[in-house]
């Protein structure tokens, strides 16, 4: 089970910090990933990062302005969203998977959790 929080409504510029805590006691097995979808949208990545933590990536749209982190000792990964922009507004998603995202494996499991919505204003 995956619970986000941290969600909220900000000006453009403000910053937000996402929390995602996992229900597992393999939380080091998965990558970790932000996505978010925005109404009438279909689900963007956003972020992930390896399981040791020691690499991420980032889309093009937010490179520079999020930084995804996470602390394998309590189970969580962050999205740390700063110089926020109205296009930022979406429900925000916390995914773990077994494997990256851009290969195909039989054997993925891949979780999602609820989503936290975020809501820029211009």
């Amino acid at each position: 089970q995956l619970v986000e929080s941290g969600g909220g409504s900000v000006e453009a510029g403000g910053s937000l910090r996402l929390s995602c805590v996992a229900s597992t006691r393999t939380f080091t097995n998965y990558i970790m990933n932000w996505f978010r979808q925005a109404p009438g949208k279909e689900r963007e990545f956003v972020s992930g990062i390896t399981r040791g933590g020691e690499s991420a990536d980032y889309a093009d749209s937010v490179k520079g302005r999020f930084t995804i982190a996470r602390d394998n000792a309590k189970n969580t990964v962050y999205l740390q969203m700063t110089n926020l922009k109205p296009e930022d507004t979406a429900t925000y998603y916390c995914n773990a998977d077994t494997h990256p995202r851009t290969i195909v494996a039989a054997t993925r499991r891949t979780y999602w959790g609820q989503g936290t919505q975020v809501t820029v204003s211009s």
